[in-house]
């Protein structure tokens, strides 16, 4: 289409599933409504106390703003973690320990959490340049299935583990496919597959996390290279069909001589080959067959064995 450009007709762009959040709030609407009816309870009796004396009005609302600010505060400390979720919480920069699934309760200003989701999380391994060992360039993308077995080292070892379990993966899928030839390449997918996740592995277990697989999504070559690949294929299909067509004649061979053998000792097998040969022509008012019968060959043949001169062989030369 005229105008428009390569990258939305030729080139579409590649789709990676995006993750969800790590932490979805759960406790919000708790400390909505403990705020909210508690304050209320706390209004209404106070109201009802003064209802009568005036002057002592202003008194009870300020009261009243008082403690909904003040409660507000300690039901601010209500968290809630979900099935899958652990708090690691910190006191003044101080591990505490680790918390949940459930109701939590942190101090307000004093104390701080952070969720950890402890299910299998999955991260795309970005499109990678690499070389292989005989020279080839390609690009590699994948997909890495981990999952946090201690929050607390996952919160206090590392800074932030998806970046630093992204990064491990890709040098380690770089450094795994540069020791590889092409071909090795895409024939040892498992094997290379297994190699990152073993290093990547031994590098992440002190940070609490565990690799539960890598998978290679996607192997891009260079255009020519793949054309390359294919004439190759193409040509060690028809080498085989060649091979294959030609060991199918040798055996026709073979089984004709035998039967051909076969015939010249048998009259009947000669004259039934013969009639299916006929048969297999088909009632077609293109094929004009003229029958010539067998019998008459072979007197023909007897006569002139008979009519030859004593002395001289079937091909005429004197003994």
């Amino acid at each position: 289409m005229v105008g428009m450009p390569p990258s939305t007709s030729m080139y579409p762009t590649r789709q990676y599933a995006a993750p969800t959040g790590q932490h979805v709030s759960l406790g919000g609407p708790l400390r909505g409504i403990l705020w909210f009816l508690v304050t209320l309870v706390v209004v209404i009796v106070l109201l009802s106390i003064t209802r009568d004396n005036y002057d002592a009005r202003p008194t009870a609302w300020m009261i009243i703003i008082v403690f909904a600010i003040a409660w507000g505060i300690i039901v601010n400390g209500i968290r809630v973690a979900a099935q899958w979720e652990r708090g690691v919480v910190l006191r003044l920069g101080n591990f505490q320990g680790v918390r949940g699934p459930g109701v939590i309760y942190v101090v307000p200003f004093i104390d701080y959490i952070r969720f950890v989701d402890t299910r299998t999380l999955v991260l795309n391994i970005p499109s990678q340049k690499v070389i292989t060992r005989d020279n080839v360039p390609a690009q590699i993308d994948g997909a890495l299935f981990y999952l946090i077995t201690d929050p607390m080292r996952a919160v206090t070892s590392v800074q932030e583990y998806q970046f630093a379990i992204a990064q491990y993966a890709q040098a380690a899928l770089r450094d795994v496919v540069g020791r590889l030839t092409l071909d090795e390449m895409l024939t040892e997918r498992e094997q290379i597959q297994s190699s990152i996740a073993e290093i990547v592995e031994e590098h992440i277990k002190a940070w609490g996390l565990h690799v539960d697989s890598i998978r290679l999504l996607d192997i891009e070559l260079p255009e020519e290279l793949k054309r390359m690949m294919s004439r190759q294929a193409s040509a060690e299909r028809e080498k085989r069909a060649t091979i294959t067509k030609a060991e199918g004649d040798k055996e026709a061979a073979v089984n004709l001589a035998k039967a051909a053998e076969i015939m010249q000792t048998n009259a009947g097998a000669m004259l039934l080959r013969s009639l299916q040969t006929i048969d297999g022509l088909g009632p077609s008012a293109s094929n004009t067959v003229v029958l010539f019968p067998v019998e008459w060959v072979e007197m023909a043949r007897a006569a002139a064995n008979r009519m030859k001169p004593e002395g001289t062989d079937g091909g005429g030369e004197t003994k």
